[in-house]
């Protein structure tokens, strides 16, 4: 037989798989993707060494259904079935192994042995051999080569200004018009009926995006939701939230309007309860307090909330959350380096629905401060841009009071380049701070900044802590490098840029 035929529905697959040979292999590729293009050479060339199985190709974003069915998430992939079932898979640009599962599934026991260099060194050909094994090295798939740092800084700050670029945005293959696959489809139809607005951007028009987001987010596959910049998952997470009415809930705290179908009289159809908000199923049972809550179970949420003096009610562990919101507190906590507790409600629907009540905060995550609700992600992120969670901290006994040398060594060791200036990069207040910013963008270094005029503390007391009266300061791994002068001389010898490296 041999030969690769092109699959151009779900149900002329069905129909090819229940018949003869019982022997298939399936590439899932993507016109854009290069790794799949030089794997279809070898594929093709398989395909005749091995002409007892049916080798089969599903241009994946065109088709998908069957995308779907199959679970493909990155091109190339690889399926093998017999007997109609699906036996093994492949993910990626991996040549020697592509040929070793076809001849496992479609040879005899001897050629299963032997038929991977023979069909990468006398079927495929030097060039192709030579190609695909240089995509393996690369860790086989879609993935180009790392961009240089410059390239990096740019396209982060692109993906930041797109997740940053409206209240709730999806990140989608196609457009909600017109999704290109059922996972996507799934979501639109989700946000739809919750009646929330939303933007989107279709990643099959920019690998630059769709690549990249994968990084961004460490998310590894699409569709992806993000409200308020912060990533919520993906399709399964997203329907999760649908289905327990959460999803509502979260959109609504972070200040996105909704207006679902069922919110004229229908909201109460999300809980399969009793007033209380916590599922009747597996609940404990007894005497409710005024609020409706089971006080055994209150009993127990409280046990939970003091059981730290700083606990993180939240989806998934801190070393794997399972939401953005979830991880954004978990980074914000260990950035103000808190030692905390934490407790994933996924493990526990009880839990899960009776805290909304007792806190009556409707979505996740929850943080508790000495027995206190603190808030939510937007909330504790305030907190913390606003300084406020640092001195509750302090206040409540769970971080030392920390002292004005402490708070200066803190800062100028805050970046490995840390500019105390007046005003911003982008905005300078004053001649001298504007020449430092000009000289180190000039030699590309990478800087944080502090503008003293926000805070006098910081702006006196640093001229006592190095010894330097004026503004601006220039900081290299917490040591002083001097002022205006000093860097503007470096920078014309040439020498700024190796004088912050070594």
């Amino acid at each position: 037989m041999g030969g690769v035929k092109d699959v151009q529905s779900k149900s002329e697959l069905d129909a090819a798989l229940a018949g003869d040979p019982v022997v298939a292999v399936l590439h899932f590729w993507a016109s854009w993707c290069e790794a799949s293009k030089q794997m279809d050479q070898l594929f093709s060339h398989l395909s005749v060494d091995f002409p007892q199985a049916l080798f089969l190709r599903v241009e994946a974003e065109e088709q998908p259904e069957i995308s779907e069915a199959y679970a493909v998430s990155a091109v190339p992939y690889f399926v093998f079935c017999k007997d109609g079932k699906t036996v093994d898979t492949l993910e990626g640009a991996n040549p020697s192994t592509l040929a070793s599962k076809v001849a496992k599934i479609a040879g005899s026991a001897d050629q299963a042995k032997s038929a991977a260099p023979a069909s990468l060194g006398m079927a495929a050909g030097t060039t192709v051999l030579e190609t695909v094994k240089e995509l393996g090295k690369e860790n086989g798939s879609s993935h180009s080569k790392s961009p240089s740092s410059g390239s990096t800084n740019s396209l982060n700050n692109r993906l930041q200004q797109l997740v940053d670029s409206h209240p709730v945005l999806l990140f989608m293959k196609g457009t909600p018009e017109q999704p290109k696959c059922g996972f996507s489809r799934k979501v639109v139809d989700i946000l739809k009926d919750v009646g929330v607005e939303f933007e989107s951007f279709d990643i099959l028009t920019d690998d630059e995006v769709r690549e990249g987001m994968k990084k961004f987010s460490n998310w590894p596959t699409y569709p992806q939701l993000y409200c308020k910049g912060e990533l919520l998952g993906g399709c399964d997470i997203v329907a999760s939230l649908h289905e327990s009415g959460e999803l509502k809930d979260v959109f609504s705290d972070h200040g996105v309007p909704v207006v679902s179908k069922e919110s004229k009289g229908l909201e109460s159809a999300h809980v399969p309860s009793s007033s209380s908000g916590v599922p009747s199923s597996g609940s404990t049972g007894g005497i409710t307090d005024s609020s409706g809550l089971n006080i055994a179970l209150r009993s127990r949420i409280e046990s939970l909330i003091n059981s730290n003096p700083v606990i993180l009610f939240m989806k998934g562990k801190p070393e794997e959350p399972k939401c953005g919101f979830s991880r954004k507190v978990v980074d914000i906590l260990q950035q103000e380096k808190v030692t905390f507790g934490s407790f994933d409600i996924l493990s526990d629907e009880e839990v899960r629905q009776g805290l909304k009540v007792f806190s009556d905060w409707s979505s996740y995550p929850q943080l508790y401060i000495k027995g206190e609700l603190i808030g939510g992600s937007d909330i504790v992120l305030e907190m913390q841009k606003s300084g406020e969670l640092g001195r509750l901290l302090t206040e409540r006994g769970i971080l030392p009071k920390e002292t004005l040398e402490d708070r200066l060594k803190n800062l100028v060791s805050s970046s490995p380049t840390m500019l105390f200036m007046k005003g911003t990069p982008d905005a300078p207040r004053c001649g001298f701070s504007s020449k430092v910013v000009d000289a180190l963008r000039k030699e590309g270094i990478s800087f944080g900044s502090f503008d003293i005029l926000s805070d006098e503390e910081v702006r006196q007391g640093l001229k006592t802590y190095s010894n330097w009266p004026t503004f601006p300061q220039l900081y290299y791994k917490g040591e002083l490098i001097g002022g205006c002068d000093i860097i503007l001389e470096l920078y014309k010898d040439g020498e700024l840029k190796s004088n912050l490296s070594e």
